[in-house]
């Protein structure tokens, strides 16, 4: 069998030999971790020039070459002999070289080196046009969003890419570990999860109302009279055949006649429905927007979050979870919003709001102690960069249990603070502000926080009613830097109950009458909560500015390629 199978292979390589050979690339985090060990070995790498400069007369020219792999560049040694240097050297320029690993010599910062023999492909660059600097010149993070295609060139947007896909690693890796299963949930929806009614619209009615209106213009709608007149030559064409028929005419004739008279009856039926088309968005009598002429035949939305419809699986696999985009249409310009960001979403059956904490405060260290094992040179240039506390704060959160405290016992603490002045007035029944929460965490604490408990006039529909019908069993997980970075709950599971909080939404029962089918059919307790992926990496980074932690930002005004 195994000959077969190295038979078949070598069959299959022989129908590629009209292909040029693959490149069998070196990466250069792998050339600079190995160092003077792998000094006299031959090695392609690839890469784009960050700094290149010709020396010796133009003899030859350092580039500072960098692959996306790692924080470091690797310097390059090209001969003026082996390529001409000039179409080398401007930042941003491609090269793919084949050379030697060399030890540099003694008092420069470089471990290694490579040592061009060959130069085997180059993307040249218009020094001139290119929008990014040389060097240590830099552009401010705000400037580099003007340029997002290739910002990840840069050291900050390549070091933040590596931890987020190191950040989503560790995700799977944990549910995998604690026996989840990953759950794909649609991000076309017709329900709305938050209640908040801040949701963008997918609907084709203004690409069909445009199309309809350039036909009208280039084909305009049959008037009545072209109607009648067709109608006519049916009734014609109908008594025709019936003139056959009592003639007693062949079947050819009646059937070629029937053929004639069908084929009216269709232009017929086709320009009484172009008589319908009218120019516009198509609406009720009532003058509402007629949604079952849309493509869904009803309203439908981006998704706000993939909880409700994951809970379906949870309600028969029981531990399960969702990690995707979501959307939110929130006018909002603040650094900590986006209309397009990721979120992970696990439902765990049979869990109540103690086991939701568990496992909430065990994923987040989880993710902290990630990090630091897996991304340790990217998380060094965070703390020289953006952050001297950043590596501090995951061995904090890592290693330290969380606090857990009632969301009563939370505004008890922060209205008795005396040396701080709150922005935002606490009270019991307000939705604890950004400020209030880091001051728990940074101030009060000391440590990661867990308020639980929270009143239920700020809280979703779907959260479980406490006894005392003030609060529902939700819990927030608190992080310094950040705040809230997890939001969850016990979800209510009585049929009842759950009907009637939803009314008190002000929401339809209709769309929902699936989701409480949940509850209809073999009810269980169950519980979830959503880590905002984008939150989680600005607490581990310690970046400003959400916009600067996700590959293409969205928010008012700007949705960039």
């Amino acid at each position: 069998m195994a000959a077969d199978a190295v038979a078949a292979a070598m069959a299959a390589s022989s129908l590629c030999d009209d292909l040029e050979p693959a490149t069998v690339r070196t990466c250069i985090r792998d050339v600079l971790a190995a160092g003077a060990a792998r000094a006299g070995e031959r090695v392609v790498v690839g890469g784009w020039v960050r700094t290149g400069r010709e020396q010796g007369k133009g003899t030859f020219a350092f580039l500072e070459l960098s692959d996306g792999s790692c924080v470091s560049t690797l310097q390059v040694i090209v001969d003026a002999a082996v390529h001409p240097l000039a179409r080398l050297t401007a930042t941003g320029t491609s090269v793919l070289v084949e050379g030697e690993i060399k030890e540099p010599p003694e008092g420069t910062k470089q471990n290694v080196e490579l040592k061009v023999s060959r130069v085997l492909e180059v993307g040249e660059v218009d020094a001139a046009a290119y929008p990014l600097p040389k060097g240590k010149v830099k552009l401010t993070l705000e400037k580099l969003r003007d340029v997002v295609h290739l910002r990840p060139r840069t050291n900050t947007i390549g070091a933040v890419a590596r931890i987020r896909h190191q950040l989503a690693y560790a995700t799977h890796r944990f549910f995998e570990e604690n026996r989840f299963l990953y759950v794909h949930t649609p991000i076309i929806t017709t329900s709305d999860c938050e209640g908040a009614g801040e949701m963008f619209q997918v609907t084709t009615l203004f690409s069909q109302a445009e199309k309809t209106e350039k036909e009208l213009k280039e084909n305009p709608a049959p008037s009545e009279s072209e109607i009648e007149a067709a109608k006519v030559i049916v009734k014609e064409k109908g008594d025709a055949v019936a003139q056959l028929k009592a003639a007693k005419a062949s079947k050819q004739d009646i059937s070629a006649a029937v053929d004639v008279l069908n084929r009216a009856k269709e232009h017929v039926s086709k320009l009484e429905e172009r008589s319908k088309l009218k120019p516009g968005i198509p609406c009720r009598d009532d003058g509402s927007i007629a949604f079952e002429n849309d493509f869904f035949k009803r309203q439908a939305f981006l998704t706000v979050s993939g909880q409700l419809q994951v809970e379906t699986y949870a309600c028969a696999l029981s531990s399960v979870y969702t990690f995707g985009p979501t959307f939110r249409a929130e006018n909002s310009h603040t650094s900590r919003h986006l209309a397009e960001f990721w979120m992970v979403e696990p439902e765990i059956a049979f869990a109540n709001l103690q086991d939701d904490m568990n496992c909430a405060e065990k994923y987040v260290q989880y993710l902290c102690k990630w990090l630091l094992d897996h991304c340790r040179e990217d998380m060094e240039f965070m703390v020289k960069n953006y952050d001297k506390s950043a590596i501090e704060r995951l061995e904090l959160v890592s290693s330290t249990p969380f606090v857990r405290i009632s969301y009563t016992k939370a505004v008890e603490l922060l209205k008795n603070v005396t040396g701080k002045k709150f922005d935002n007035k606490v009270e019991w029944g307000i939705d604890l502000a950004s400020e209030h929460e880091r001051y728990l965490t940074e101030d009060i604490f000391k440590k990661p926080v867990i308020v639980y408990n929270y009143p239920k006039g700020i809280k979703a529909f779907y959260m479980r009613l406490n006894d005392d019908d003030k609060t529902v069993a939700a819990m927030d997980v608190l992080v310094p830097k950040v705040g809230e970075l997890v939001g969850g709950s016990q979800r209510e599971e009585r049929l009842d109950v759950l009907k009637q909080r939803i009314l008190d939404a002000g929401l339809p029962l209709e769309p929902y009458e699936w989701y409480l089918d949940l509850r209809r059919f073999g009810s269980v307790k169950h519980s979830g909560f959503g880590l905002g992926f984008e939150r989680m990496i600005l607490f581990a980074t310690g970046m400003e500015n959400i916009r600067d932690v996700i590959p293409f930002p969205r928010y008012p005004g700007r949705a960039d390629l």
